[in-house]
């Protein structure tokens, strides 16, 4: 009966230290990965997103965009501000809560 107490605690004990070895080990993961360098691909990915940044910046708006998209944006704006009233629908609501 001891016995059987016994090894149920120490299966309790490990399974515990277990989870708390795993939960160390994934976040200890995560700490490495920040002080290594980034792999090829996803260095690729991060420098292709902070140079549309840029280029987005610059250009006030999407990058690569023709009058096309110009067009249709306008007529969208029209078509919104005709359905839900005037206002600037480019810029998000402001609340005020009293």
């Amino acid at each position: 009966m001891i016995l059987r107490q016994i090894l149920r605690l120490s299966s309790l004990f490990r399974s515990a230290v277990s989870v708390h070895l795993r939960r160390n080990i994934g976040l200890s993961a995560i700490v490495f990965n920040k002080t290594k360098e980034l792999d090829p691909v996803q260095k690729l990915f991060l420098d292709k997103i902070r140079e549309y940044n840029t280029k987005s910046k610059q250009a006030g708006g999407p990058v690569d965009a023709g009058p096309e998209f110009q067009k249709d944006m306008n007529e969208s704006l029209a078509r919104l501000q005709r359905a839900y009233g005037e206002g600037d629908l480019t810029k998000f609501p402001e609340f005020k809560f009293e």
